[in-house]
């Protein structure tokens, strides 16, 4: 079970982690590369104006990939099956890493676009198969710690980034478009290993009616004296959908029962992107130059927070199962709400006293460990348990659609938060975590333990009122 969380893992979340990262190293140099490559095509100087243009489309054409990824994710793994579709999806990756690879060289900041579209497009599947297989094979008692293996590769992935992006890797000028199509590696790496794992059980058995392969799969996972139990689970979830088969995302906006849990996985997944992580991020150079920190020793701070996010990951895998997905969710937001109020006080009186800037950057660094902690994993663990098998891929396909938007939209719409509000931005994401933190409290029941079947009916009388 391990090794199948490491296998999907490489090619899928950790790819996103990846490629949002790597992009913020080379910034200075693809900047000089469009500037060269516009002189000497057209004969004159590339405008200010245009050049901002086409670097923020090559930055943010990949969360338009991402969108398209997200939207086809669910179908192919009903198509497919979720190994298949994983399998297929490092083609994608393959492609956009050979496209960025020979852009500088062809002199063609086209392809750059083309592979950073394409490679959205692979994350936006691996963010949307991967939790799905994970989810589907992994036994109730361990299912929040494996599903936590999403989270684990995706700030894994982050803090990779952040290392080869480092000058004196990858992140130099020489080597800049090597570093773009390194993401090729983990893709080959998935189609090595991948393939010696078998195809999700609960898939084998409800969609595709193969209750051999399901048996010859759960031996594989849980060994033959334990897959009994599981195999006994999956055919009465099986029971219970009677042939209905796997729905559309649209139907899941009309289908009633599913009501309660999809506005749980909407509000959960803008909580996330909108909650203010990516603020500390873009706030972080200032709050560690404020402090002291030279220009050129930032970078090296910067993985720190890479590596905090890493850790509380990996912390919040190993309490998931025992603490339950409740209690650190919440907590996590609430502790957000806090570090968002100190934030707010020290970035106000940052000048006044020589200490502050240091509480500035240990808010920081809390504030990044209380959503890793909560709000970074937990989110994507309970959208693959609120749904049935029928619904589960529509309901990623759904999430994703969401996590995208929001993600595209607070890219573009937070340069203008930042300047108009200053510091006080985060008074609107300390609104936001408080508010996501009470709906988790009034709506979401604790799912630790619970078969899929016995959290539906939870939340059947939330779907159906209390009569029924």
């Amino acid at each position: 079970l391990f090794l199948a969380v490491c296998a999907v893992g490489i090619g899928g979340t950790f790819q996103y982690g990846y490629n949002v990262s790597i992009i913020n190293a080379p910034t200075q140099h693809i900047h000089r590369f469009l500037n060269e490559t516009w002189t000497s095509r057209y004969h004159k100087e590339l405008h200010p104006g245009l050049l901002t243009f086409l670097w923020s489309v090559i930055a943010s054409i990949f969360s338009l990939g991402g969108l398209c990824g997200a939207l086809t994710g669910g179908s192919m793994a009903i198509r497919l099956g979720r190994k298949g579709a994983l399998l297929m999806n490092n083609i994608i990756a393959i492609l956009a890493s050979i496209l960025m690879g020979i852009s500088f060289p062809t002199g063609l900041f086209e392809l750059l676009i083309a592979g950073r579209f394409l490679i959205g497009i692979n994350s936006g599947i691996g963010l949307c198969v991967q939790p799905l297989y994970i989810g589907e094979v992994a036994p109730k008692h361990l299912r929040g710690g494996m599903a936590m293996g999403s989270s684990i590769f995706l700030t894994g992935g982050i803090l990779t980034g952040q290392i080869i992006g480092l000058r004196e890797l990858l992140g130099g000028e020489t080597y800049w478009p090597l570093l773009l199509s390194s993401s090729c590696f983990p893709a080959f790496a998935q189609l090595l290993f991948l393939p010696w794992f078998p195809e999700s059980p609960r898939y084998l058995l409800i969609d595709r009616g193969d209750e051999l392969s399901c048996a010859k799969a759960l031996k594989r996972f849980h060994g033959s004296s334990e897959y009994g139990r599981e195999m006994e689970d999956i055919q009465q979830e099986c029971f219970a959908l009677d042939g209905e088969k796997p729905k559309k995302p649209w139907q899941l906006f009309t289908d009633r029962g599913v009501r309660w849990q999809l506005i749980t996985v909407i509000v959960m997944t803008m909580g996330q992107q909108l909650s203010g992580i990516n603020a500390i991020y873009f706030y972080a150079t200032y709050v560690f130059e404020q402090a002291g920190i030279s220009a050129e020793k930032i970078p090296y701070v910067t993985l720190g927070t890479g590596a905090c996010e890493c850790l509380t990951a990996l912390t919040c895998g190993l309490l998931i199962d025992y603490v339950g997905r409740r209690y650190l969710i919440i907590g996590g937001y609430l502790l957000m709400t806090l570090w968002s109020i100190v934030l707010t006080f020290s970035l106000t009186y940052q000048e006044l006293y020589s200490w502050v800037p240091y509480v500035s950057m240990t808010s920081v660094f809390a504030f990044i460990l209380s959503f890793g902690l909560g709000p970074g994993g937990i989110t994507n663990t309970l959208t693959a348990e609120l749904f049935i098998q029928s619904s589960r891929p529509a309901a990623y396909m759904i999430g994703g659609t969401v996590s995208w938007i929001s993600f595209f939209t607070i890219g573009m719409l937070f340069p203008f938060i930042v300047n108009g509000l200053k510091q006080y931005c985060f008074l609107v994401f300390l609104l936001e975590c408080s508010l996501v933190a009470a709906f988790i409290f009034l709506v979401i029941p604790e799912t630790k333990n619970k078969s899929f079947l016995e959290i539906k009916k939870e939340f059947h009388k939330l779907n159906f009122g209390r009569n029924t």
